[in-house]
């Protein structure tokens, strides 16, 4: 089952280019049987952001725990043409290649990579952490909150977050200035689809999923967490006090915690 993805028309008669993926890896020291996590970063964000903290902290509580750098992202090979498409091509092949089937959970606009990988992959959960689904109502918050960084992204250039949208004011200041400044960019064609882009199609198998964020996020407003967990029949899980990168912040073991405590609810071992 964990080996099974959705093959479609497209993939055949326009295939994805092929290119390195960058995967960081923690594994538990005894196999509990507990499915694998895959994390997906958001636009500009790499397989690090999830190997400071969350993969070992997961693997410690009996999961094995993955992430993966996007194309054009991290260690992962150049694209500079790259598509939503191609991002999610990349996660559903990662999903596939694990021995057991999979969680999907996704950051920030790695949130709408994982939705749409979720049609094409039968994971056994999905977790949506500071979704950016994308809109052009993302657009507009986007623009009120950083205009300075988001208009050179409406030209083809780089979407620029500064360290007090991403992060809380517990977060040393050094930190969060290194965390940013390493910090990537999608495509300029990436971007724009995150904007204009179809609704994701249902997941495959109906798995049970979870949404969480911080009503503090000055990235994705507290109504648009709400909005995004009431696409999946739910409320959304809040942190607050926390800045978008859950995951980085001063107090990330309490997101990370919080899903792992759902997975053993929701997601037990078959």
């Amino acid at each position: 089952m964990s080996r099974t993805r959705i093959i479609r028309t497209r993939d055949w008669a326009s295939p994805v280019p092929p290119v390195h993926r960058e995967v960081r890896s923690a594994t538990p020291e005894t196999d509990e049987g507990k499915p694998p996590v895959l994390f997906v970063p958001g636009f500009g964000h790499g397989a690090w952001t999830f190997a400071e903290h969350w993969l070992e902290h997961s693997a410690s509580r009996g999961f094995a725990a993955h992430a993966v750098s996007l194309r054009g992202h991290g260690g992962s090979g150049a694209a500079p043409k790259a598509t939503l498409r191609a991002y999610v091509h990349d996660v559903v092949q990662v999903a596939a290649s694990l021995p057991r089937q999979a969680v999907l959970v996704g950051h920030g606009a790695g949130a709408l990579v994982v939705t749409q990988a979720l049609a094409r992959y039968p994971a056994r959960a999905g977790v949506l952490v500071a979704p950016v689904l994308g809109g052009w109502g993302t657009f507009g918050g986007a623009l009120r909150r950083n205009p300075a960084g988001t208009l050179p992204a409406v030209f083809g250039g780089r979407l620029r977050l500064s360290r007090r949208q991403l992060f809380s004011r517990e977060l040393p200041a050094a930190t969060a200035a290194d965390y940013t400044a390493r910090l990537g960019r999608a495509t300029a064609r990436a971007q724009w689809q995150l904007l204009a882009h179809r609704d994701p199609e249902p997941p495959v198998g109906n798995p049970p999923l979870l949404v969480l964020g911080s009503p503090d996020d000055r990235i994705v407003s507290a109504s648009a967490l709400t909005r995004a967990a009431a696409r999946y029949g739910a409320a959304p899980l809040l942190f607050p006090g926390m800045g978008h990168d859950l995951m980085l912040d001063a107090r990330w073991r309490e997101p990370i915690d919080a899903i792992l405590d759902w997975l053993d609810k929701d997601a037990p071992t078959p």
